[in-house]
């Protein structure tokens, strides 16, 4: 038989004299035996495959690989000359195994053959056409009679087949997390964290040269505020066994989003949109709701389902279809109808409920909610002032700004009783809402008696609280020390209001499941 030695790595230097006098005995014994591309065993990375063979036994004598390694014997002991004992010990009992290969996750997959599936079903549509078109005309009629005589069997089996589609998506039923929502995954969460994980890398490639400095001060607010709110809503799985990490990129659009496994980008931007810290916790918490509720696999695998679904259709689209200037037309209102009925409105749901949940978990943060309907009041008011063309909600992805804001007043007395559950500081008497109305009639009002052409170029309007520029303050002058004098000097500069309004550092966290209760009961 033949036995290979494989060394391969070599850790232990005092490996060799033990071989050495295993082949002495070795050859003693009469067996034959075969060194090739033999080197000295040492420190270093070295290779070695020593061949022995047995002409009296078949059985396997000894197998020791060295690199993660093991060393085993196999066969009788009485056969085998070998002393191995030491050689055992030395090489240890770890297999050496080639590294894991990581599938592909679920989603990515989907998203490459997503294309393909179409083609196919285009292809499959027109060779269909092409053949009927290319039948006689009397095995035209004798299909036709065919489907007659069977059409309750074919009604039978598109029943058998609706019936199991229907048992597979029950199959694949989940509850949301904090709503106890019932949903569709057809992709897990760890699907979608597994890709979040290609996606980010993604992402920190393209604004690798636009990130914000870890020491500037937008970047350290944008820290405090997801910190504290993950401090204080650890009570949700899905928030404390998540890290969390910071991302402030340089850029003026008003954007920001949160990727699964909890990697937080924001624009500068959104910064420059908020009025102040409130505005920002409320905003973030809208991001992280995102995430922590699955909201991306939630609508990838709704996306997935009506895909497959619309497949049937569009192969019938392009069977009947006469010619293939019309099959495209019919695919181009199939997908469009698609979009309206399905994917739009599911979104604008999606949005909402994150809305809810990014309000609560800004109210368990000790934010002041009601600057939630604040911000999207300004939202409209900026889109009106600088002409940003304004489509029906039915177009679009995401809710108006002002059915943003009348959603969220409607549920600002349920976050401010979560609020004072938490045992958050009292906040002011006046109500954000109120000074935002009165300051946008006062802007109008002004505007209208200076006239288009005199009058200066209008002003957002803020909450009283403070301005963008006051954002670094709100959370380091009292949160923790300025980490430099430049720092703290720019910091003390940009003090317009007290910081204590948000709570942190002031607020103890709450206790392990304390406050999960109300969260439940006001998200049913």
């Amino acid at each position: 038989m033949v036995l290979l030695y494989y060394l391969k790595s070599s850790r232990f230097c005092s490996l060799t004299l033990h071989l050495t006098r295993n082949f002495q005995v070795f050859k003693q014994a009469g067996h034959s035996v075969k060194k090739t591309n033999s080197s000295t065993i040492s420190c270093h990375r070295t290779t070695n495959s020593v061949y022995y063979r047995d002409p009296q036994t078949a059985s396997p004598l000894l197998f020791c690989s060295n690199g993660r390694t093991t060393c085993f014997q196999t066969g009788p002991k009485t056969i085998s000359p070998l002393h191995t004992g030491r050689v055992l010990g030395l090489c240890g009992h770890h297999f050496h195994t080639s590294a894991p290969v990581r599938a592909l996750p679920a989603p990515l997959i989907w998203m490459v053959l997503k294309p393909l599936q179409k083609v196919v079903a285009v292809i499959l549509g027109r060779s269909i056409r092409k053949w009927w078109v290319a039948l006689p005309d009397n095995r035209r009629e004798l299909m036709r009679e065919w489907i007659r005589q069977h059409r309750w069997h074919l009604a039978a089996g598109a029943g058998v087949a609706m019936a199991i589609i229907a048992l597979l998506l029950l199959t694949h039923l989940d509850e949301s997390p904090v709503t106890g929502r019932t949903r569709l995954l057809v992709f897990s969460r760890e699907n979608y964290i597994e890709l979040a994980a290609v996606t980010s890398e993604a992402y920190m490639e393209e604004f690798a040269e636009l990130f914000v400095p870890v020491t500037d001060p937008q970047h350290q607010v944008v820290e405090r505020v997801v910190q504290h709110l993950v401090q204080r809503n650890k009570d949700i799985p899905e928030v404390s066994d998540v890290s969390w990490t910071v991302h402030v990129v340089q850029s003026p659009n008003v954007n920001a989003f949160v990727l699964p496994n909890g990697k937080v980008f924001i624009f500068t931007g959104m910064l420059e949109a908020v009025a102040d810290v409130h505005q920002l916790t409320f905003i973030l918490g809208h991001e992280m709701a995102h995430a922590l509720l699955g909201h991306s696999a939630e609508q990838a695998s709704l996306s997935h389902v009506v895909d497959l679904l619309s497949l049937i259709l569009l192969t019938a689209i392009w069977a009947v279809c006469p010619r293939d200037s019309l099959a495209l037309l019919g695919q181009w209102v199939q997908h469009k109808l698609s979009q309206l009925m399905f994917s739009r409105p599911f979104s604008r749901k999606l949005e909402a409920e994150a809305d809810k949940v990014g309000l609560q978990l800004a109210a368990k943060a000790c934010a002041d909610v009601r600057a939630g309907p604040v911000f999207w009041q300004q939202m409209e008011i900026r889109d009106q002032l600088t002409g940003e063309p304004a489509f029906p909600e039915w177009l679009s992805t995401h809710p108006s700004h002002k059915n943003r804001s009348t959603q969220l007043d409607r549920l600002v007395p349920q976050a401010l009783e979560l609020r004072e559950s938490c045992v958050c500081p009292a906040l002011p008497a006046t109500d954000p809402r109120a000074i935002f109305s009165k300051s946008v009639r006062v802007l109008l009002e002004t505007h209208g008696r200076r006239g288009p052409e005199g009058a200066p170029k209008p002003h957002l309007p803020h909450s009283p609280a403070s301005l963008p520029s006051g954002l670094p303050a709100a959370l380091l002058a009292e949160s923790a020390p300025s980490p430099s004098p430049k720092v703290d000097q720019e910091i003390k500069h940009h003090v317009p209001f007290a910081t204590e309004e948000l709570g942190i550092m002031s607020v103890p966290a709450p206790a392990e499941g304390e406050g999960s209760r109300p969260v439940v009961q006001h998200t049913s």
